[in-house]
């Protein structure tokens, strides 16, 4: 194959990955509808949807010579066929395996995606010849088939093949969260057309700036003409200087009122370009963000496959309800939320929804409900509402985990509200779940989801009821491109303070202040409130706080101070500011990947002076005014702490033995080793180990028995242990915990850091 063709399949493989994702992502959505679906009539839609979807796709892959995924698709329209003609019934064991199906498609779309290198992928046969048997099996079903009935080869002559014409932009499914990826963007040829309308229309603008910029150019040489001339009058001065100096000042005259009439005319053309031009850029602000406007949807729509999946997994039944999913929103925005709702879809599924036994015991539907709402708010915002109809959240573990994790004293949750005490679920390093599993119990998700949506200038709070179930409600912004904010002064430092965060400014005396429990506080509208040092919050040497000034600039006779009273979903604080300017518009320009995340700091403006500002973040400024820590110190003394912690790996097979050995050798660990149940149970008794990390299925004792002689052991009864396995059912994961595990992980989701990230928390 010469260049020029090797770069014309490039260019049609390219082609191809995008229709490709398009068809994996109908066939995922119209397989779960079809799962969910009772009605008779839109099944036989639906597949007859599937059967087209398998069949395009196998004519667009055939068509740029990818033989793996033409021979699944093959096979899985073959199995559709079947299906259509009855010949097949649905089942669920059928549903698994048609899932499973396209999501090895989806992966094999994904690695021509990444450019891996193409090796066959072992599943797709054995998938193949899964889907082969069961056309198979219905073999003699197809033979008492009408001779009317046309054969599927029949219907494939007579279907059109698939065009690669055209460049369709979608996700790429590959697994749920890579499907959730929002590479390009799908623009209206209207808002194209509007948009370069405005283009066409600064041209004219253009046009006159330039003309405006002449014409100023023209009143700096008359005035220049003027300057010269007078200084020749002075050099030149005759004898008759009365003469002189009338002639000289009538001169003059005429050439200031020239530049008067001159410098009128192009202030007021200049005042109209202004307004002009301002409008302009405004409507031009407005078009390009509804370009970056997308419909909720576009992250949404595998929301159902993520569910399904994850439930099938923990043996429930589990059905998702979207609504609102057409509203539109910015696309850096989607692509913010996509971690976070993910987090928060798990958790329902994970922590909130019982097991339907459970739920048929407490008088419950056996398929538990989650409910996604998306809703337009005030001042741009968005609302969305995750709720769940499970448990609810099990506070006292929620707060046995935050003491537990250095988080809160025990002293200090006994001051606090069960109202108060929810939020701590949000805190790093806090989870209910009774042992760490790929999906959940790292105590990580919730606090990156909240980390993410406080970045946004967002907001998240939850309500949980053991009756209702647990629902969680996040406000952010339509669009990230400008937004109003207050310009504060604080010692000789500006910065600018989100508007949609400032509940109200006030100016008080300084003998309204009062102390309540060594907190300098406020009193508004009936509540005590606390009053912090914005320059003290964020570590700035403060200067004394000015004296307002009267309408004749003269100090008044008492001091005052200026008050930004900033609210978030669970905290009202007054934040003292030495001045408060106007509230404006502010254009956000980010720190760049060197100051990625900056603690209270979420961007920069430049105002009309050219001065940089930084932006606060509120929800760090909000943190930042009672939790002073010293992460760093922390961190170092926990690195320290690594280096000294022994493990012991508990392993039979000598490969995965060495390999658990150099992973934690390499992350700082001294590591030893043990051959099966009894060599580590008789190491763990004589050494003195801070961990160990075991397999399950060994000889003379498996890692369960390991666990559960440990836990016998006074001496070992709280040395962690991280069972890691191929057994991934449910009733082995509720094993483990049982025997008294701390963390359970997967050998087929096995990824290091996943398993360095469970000890640095156990440990």
């Amino acid at each position: 194959m010469d260049k020029k063709e090797e770069e014309f399949l490039k260019h049609l493989q390219a082609t191809f990955r995008v229709e490709a994702d398009e068809h994996v992502q109908s066939l995922f959505t119209s397989l779960i509808e079809l799962e969910k679906t009772t009605d008779a009539e839109k099944k036989v839609g639906l597949i007859e949807t599937l059967f087209r979807e398998a069949h395009s796709l196998k004519g667009a892959a055939r068509s740029v010579n990818i033989r793996e995924i033409e021979s699944i698709c093959q096979a899985l329209e073959s199995a559709f066929a079947k299906i259509k003609r009855k010949e097949i019934a649905l089942s669920l064991p059928l549903y698994d395996l048609i899932h499973s199906v396209i999501d090895t498609i989806a992966k094999l779309v994904s690695d021509l995606q990444s450019e891996k290198k193409k090796e066959e992928n072992p599943n797709t046969k054995i998938l193949i010849k899964e889907l082969q048997t069961l056309t198979e099996a219905a073999k003699q079903a197809e033979a008492n088939v009408p001779e009317t009935e046309p054969s599927l080869s029949t219907r494939e002559k007579e279907e059109t093949r698939s065009d690669l014409t055209g460049a369709r932009t979608f996700s790429n499914p590959t697994h749920e969260e890579k499907a959730l990826q929002i590479d390009t963007v799908r623009i209206s040829t209207s808002k194209l057309n509007h948009l370069f309308l405005q283009a066409e229309e600064m041209i004219q603008t253009k046009i006159a700036l330039a003309r405006r910029t002449e014409e100023l150019y023209d009143i700096k040489d008359s005035i220049e003409l003027l300057f010269e001339e007078s200084a020749k009058w002075k050099v030149h001065q005759s004898t008759d200087e009365k003469n002189n100096r009338k002639e000289l000042a009538a001169w003059n005259g005429e050439r200031l009122t020239d530049v008067k009439s001159k410098l009128q005319s192009v202030a007021k053309e200049m005042d109209y370009d202004n307004r002009m031009l301002a409008h302009m850029v405004d409507d031009h602000l407005e078009s390009m963000k509804d370009i970056l406007m997308l419909p909720v949807s576009t992250i949404t729509e595998l929301f159902p496959k993520v569910v399904r999946d994850l439930a099938h997994d923990q043996q429930k039944e589990i059905e998702l309800f979207i609504n609102g999913a057409d509203i539109e929103l910015d696309k850096r925005i989607l692509d913010e939320l996509k971690d976070p709702f993910l987090h928060l879809l798990r958790n329902c599924i994970d922590h909130g929804i019982q097991l339907p036994a459970e739920r048929k015991r407490l008088n419950k539907s056996p398929k538990g409900k989650i409910t996604l709402n998306f809703a337009t708010a005030e001042n741009r915002n968005l609302r969305i509402t995750i709720s769940d109809d499970g448990g609810g959240i099990a506070l006292d573990k929620v707060v046995a985990s935050a003491i537990k994790n250095n988080t809160i004293t025990k002293s200090e949750t006994e001051k606090l509200s069960a109202k108060e005490l929810l939020p701590l679920i949000f805190k790093s390093g806090i989870s209910t779940s009774p042992i760490i599993t790929e999906i959940s119990g790292r105590g990580l998700g919730l606090a990156i989801s909240q980390e993410k949506i406080e970045r946004l200038g967002g907001s998240i709070t939850l309500e949980s009821n053991s009756a209702t179930g647990t629902s969680f409600t996040i406000l952010v912004p339509m669009s990230l491109t400008t937004f109003r904010g207050i310009l504060v002064k604080t010692g000789d430092r500006f910065f600018i303070i989100p508007t949609n965060n400032v509940e109200r400014t006030l100016r008080l005396k300084k003998d309204e202040i009062k102390t309540v429990e060594n907190k300098e506080t406020i009193s508004l509208d009936g509540q005590i409130i606390s009053t912090v040092n914005l320059g003290s919050t964020l570590g700035l040497l403060h200067t004394k706080t000015n004296i307002s000034k009267d309408k004749n600039g003269n100090g008044s006779s008492a001091q005052f101070i200026y008050l930004l009273v900033i609210s978030n979903a669970v905290k009202r604080i007054a934040f003292q500011v030495d001045e408060i300017f106007e509230d404006q518009q502010v254009l956000i320009k980010e720190l760049g990947s060197q100051l990625k995340r900056v603690r209270n700091i979420s961007g920069a403006t430049v105002l009309g002076s050219g001065k940089v500002v930084p932006i606060l973040n509120v929800a760090d400024l909000m943190e930042s005014a009672f939790y002073e820590k010293t992460a760093p110190v922390k961190t170092e003394e926990k690195i320290i702490a690594a280096e000294k912690n022994r493990i012991l790996v508990v392993e039979d097979s000598v490969t995965s033995r060495t390999l658990l050995k150099n992973i934690l050798e390499s992350s700082g660990y001294e590591v030893d080793t043990a051959f099966d149940g009894i060599d580590g149970c008789t190491k763990a008794m004589v050494g003195n180990y801070h961990l160990i990390v075991s397999d399950v299925d060994m000889p003379r004792m498996n890692g369960f028995e390991l666990t559960a002689r440990i836990r016998r052991e006074k001496k070992l009864a709280d040395l962690p242990v991280v069972l890691v396995t191929a057994l991934e059912s449910r009733e082995d994961r509720e094993h483990g915990i049982d025997v008294g595990a701390d963390a359970y992980i997967v050998k087929s989701s096995f990824d290091q850091s996943n398993l360095l990230d469970i000890i640095r928390k156990l440990l």
